[in-house]
């Protein structure tokens, strides 16, 4: 299917231009004449929707797209106006491709979560399965606002993993570049000074400068191990679901970072479940599309143990209560939603502490990260600096004798 950028009239002579994806120009004017619009001219676009939908659009952009429509259907707005409201409005031009194949799909006689289905890329498993309980509850619009709120919490997340990630990682490279700019440039000139010298050198000493040779002989072994280790590690994960489970599980016991990543992961499943739940999806659902979107397959597992559970006529808190990935706060909090009836704000309460949590664990993680690794700088330099000025003191205490 081809996307046409076209000129066309209505009936009171208002001319409107726009593109629409059709399979021909006899199509294209079939679609058109259904809008109420005559064809002028056109212009076929290299540019398809199934190629849009191959990539993904920026968060910031798909929350643009929930948010006018859920305000349109709101106001009363029937989908089809709003979406062609939305295609005339806004400026990307991916949306506007999307918007015209969504509008054809419906006019073909597709629901709207259905039309969504085309772009797995762009509205995954969640969206569509809250557009589809949505559309059959009759709460298009609440739901619309929901999604647009989770949009913006996945936002703050994704900001806030990328914070966790990116901060140590600026930090131990600026001290491990440091730490091999004096190992490697500023130690073997002071070490053919020290040898020099014709007297037998200490232990940390020869050390020093056996390092020192090593990363001045080597040093290229510093960029490609550690770049080969996690290619090969990736590709052992995608191979095996052992080694991909086990990768994952270190992911959330890693010193400092990994307790960080868990509170992530389950501030997600908190949100998720919370909204696919008060949406109408069942516990069953919403628990098998957290299981696809978790990201990280201990959770995945635990969330599969779960729906066994449950299945077998466990109630809720008592299927989460035998699984230990899931802290005391979580399943407690759970109980008692479970009990009152009220679940999914019981799991709104879980995803607003976790995100505190993770908020408080990235800032603490920052306070103390900076100083240890300032102190592994500092200790690596004064061994530097004795090491070399040892020798030094040696030939001035016997010169003085």
């Amino acid at each position: 299917m081809a996307v046409f950028k076209y000129k066309a009239i209505d009936d009171a002579g208002k001319k409107t231009r726009g593109r629409l994806d059709a399979s021909n120009v006899a199509d294209l004017e079939l679609r058109l004449n259904k809008m109420g619009l005559d064809l002028i001219n056109f212009t076929e676009i290299k540019q398809s929707a199934l190629s849009v939908g191959r990539k993904k659009l920026l968060r910031q952009e798909l929350i643009t797209f929930t948010f006018h429509l859920e305000q349109l259907v709101r106001s009363g707005v029937p989908l089809l106006d709003g979406l062609a409201d939305l295609r005339g409005s806004v400026s990307n031009a991916d949306l506007k491709v999307i918007a015209s194949a969504l509008i054809a799909s419906i006019e073909g006689g597709k629901t709207f979560s259905e039309s969504l289905e085309q772009f797995p890329k762009i509205f995954d498993t969640v969206f569509v399965s809250l557009i589809r309980a949505g559309e059959e509850s009759g709460k298009l619009a609440e739901v619309l606002k929901n999604i647009t709120e989770s949009l913006k919490w996945q936002d703050e997340i994704a900001a806030q993993t990328k914070q966790a990630i990116f901060y140590p990682a600026f930090v131990g490279l600026f001290v491990f570049g440091s730490i091999f700019f004096v190992m490697a440039y500023l130690v073997p000139r002071l070490s053919t000074f020290i040898t020099n010298m014709g007297q037998e050198l200490p232990l940390h000493t020869r050390i020093l400068i056996s390092v020192s040779d090593f990363l001045t002989s080597h040093w290229y072994l510093l960029f490609i191990v550690p770049v080969v280790t996690i290619l090969l590690i990736k590709y052992m994960a995608r191979r095996d679901a052992r080694v991909r489970y086990k990768l994952d599980d270190f992911k959330i016991r890693v010193w400092v970072i990994g307790p960080i990543f868990k509170k992530i992961i389950l501030a997600r499943f908190a949100n998720y479940f919370a909204l696919l739940y008060s949406s109408g999806v069942t516990v069953l659902n919403s628990l098998r599309i957290n299981e696809d979107i978790t990201g990280n397959m201990v959770m995945s597992t635990a969330l599969r143990e779960m729906q066994k559970k449950i299945a077998d006529g466990n109630s809720i808190s008592d299927s989460i209560d035998s699984i230990s990935l899931f802290p005391p706060l979580v399943r407690r909090m759970i109980k008692v939603g479970e009990t009152t009836g009220e679940l999914d704000t019981a799991l709104d309460n879980v995803s607003y502490f976790y995100d505190r949590e993770v908020k408080g664990s990235i800032e603490k993680m920052q306070s103390i990260l900076g100083p240890v690794l300032t102190i592994f700088l500092a200790v690596n330099i004064g061994w530097v600096m004795l090491s070399v000025f040892w020798p030094l003191y040696d030939v001035i205490v016997k010169v003085a004798r």
